[in-house]
């Protein structure tokens, strides 16, 4: 019997190549108390697949300020880019 042999390559043709390759979205909202929450879609436009929000994601707040609210999520989403660009997941 003979083993199949796996074949690893570095990239595939799904795997974004810069910051152009995703979408970032980034929205806030009020919260009952006052405070701002950023909602934040990250996506890879290469494949479409939905690297954040998933599964037991962290919300991004609470924050004072709407403009707080958006500028963390816009650093958060440029982490989350960075990272998929460093170590892209499949």
């Amino acid at each position: 019997m003979s083993r199949r042999k796996l074949k690893l390559t570095r990239c595939s043709p799904s795997v974004a190549m810069s910051r152009d390759d995703f979408s970032v979205f980034v929205t806030a909202r009020r919260s009952s108390d006052g405070r701002f929450y950023a909602d934040l879609l990250v996506s890879r436009k290469a494949d479409g697949r939905r690297l954040f929000p998933f599964d037991g994601a962290p919300e991004v707040g609470p924050f004072e300020s709407i403009e707080e609210a958006r500028l963390a999520a816009e650093e958060y989403g440029a982490r989350i880019v960075a990272a998929d660009l460093a170590c892209p997941e499949t």
